[in-house]
Order: C-alpha cells, then structure tokens, then sequence
C-alpha cells in the first residue's frame, strides 16, 4: 500500500530531524570539520542525498544549527503577561531548563565558535535573526524598566552575559557542574525566590 501524502511529509520530517540531531552530536564531539557528511548521515540511518534535499550542503546544515540556536535564546523572553519580575524569572528558569534539555546543541555551538572557520555562520544567523534579537532584547530592558533600574540595557547585557557563560561552562562540563546552584544564585542576583 502506497504512503499518504501526510505519511511521507512526516516521513521526510523525522529524516531531516534525525540528519540534524546526528550532526549537532558529532559537532559537539569532533567540531564540524571533524565530522563528515558520511558520518552524520551514517549515525542518522539516513541516504547521504538526504543532506543535499534537506539543507542544500553541509554549510547549509551548520547554519541550520545556529539558526536553531539561536531561535531557542529569541524564544526565552516572550512572555508578556505577569509582573516583570515573573517574566524575568521565566527568562533565568527558562535559561536553565533549555540547557539541560539541549545540552548537545550548546555544546556544539560552544564547539563552533571556538572554530574560527565557523564564525561566518553565527555573523548570517545574527543577520537572518536580527529582528527576533532585538525584539528580545527590547523586552528584556523593558523588564528591567519596569523593575526600575537605572540603565535597562546595561542589565539586559550583563543578564545575558551571565547566563551565557553559565550556558558555556555547563557545557563544557556537562553534569559535573552545580546547574541548580547556579539558577539559585542567578535568581538571587536579582532578589527572585528561587522556590516561587
């Protein structure tokens, strides 16, 4: 019996899925120069074609994995209902939730941009993404605002280093590191109950 239509949509979803999930565990492992297309496609039970139909080529492919990322940093201050310090408590949890639940993705990109070769790619990714960015970044200092802070965009830069160096270390250490400390500590930073 021939697949539907819808069948064979899925179908080609979990393919690019499992293509994509491969190649952000050998980047986290080896960089991407270290990994092949063979490789990928190989761990991902896929065709090797399958990464030309989905991606267009293994560029294509690493600039998808930026772009993932950083769709996952655009997506954390989204919410626009509750106080503001509900919404920056959403931020700092949703921070540490995401780096647990995509430890491999962080630390590939933490692999990539150690690799001056790939900077290219995050340089297209803040362009392709720049609206999503700054609209991020404007409801961060709008927080920070509302929460009556002298230079909102100095706190949103210093919250968002914070986090992104907590982001790297843990991982670059992976369990090993006190992630459940560190969100305490990040939302004691800011005079938030850890246990709200």
């Amino acid at each position: 019996m021939a697949r539907s239509e819808e069948q064979n949509r899925q179908a080609r979803e979990r393919a690019r899925e499992s293509i994509l999930s491969s190649a952000i565990e050998l980047f986290a492992e080896r960089g991407v120069h270290g990994a092949t297309i063979a490789e990928i496609t190989n761990r991902a039970g896929v065709a090797q074609g399958l990464v030309n139909y989905h991606f267009g080529g293994k560029d294509q492919l690493v600039g998808e994995i930026v772009d993932r990322w950083f769709r996952l940093l655009i997506g954390f201050p989204t919410a626009r209902s509750g106080s503001a310090d509900d919404r920056l408590r959403g931020i700092i949890d949703g921070t540490f939730a995401a780096a647990s639940a995509n430890l491999l993705l962080h630390r590939a990109v933490s692999t990539m941009q150690q690799d001056p070769a790939q900077l290219r790619f995050f340089a297209e990714a803040a362009e392709r993404n720049a609206a999503g960015v700054a609209a991020a970044e404007q409801a961060v200092r709008g927080i920070f605002a509302e929460r009556g802070a002298a230079e909102p965009a100095l706190e949103e830069a210093m919250l968002r280093t914070t986090l992104e160096g907590i982001v790297l270390k843990y991982a670059a250490v992976g369990e090993a590191f006190p992630i459940e400390g560190a969100r305490r500590w990040v939302l004691g930073l800011y005079g938030l109950d850890a246990d709200s």
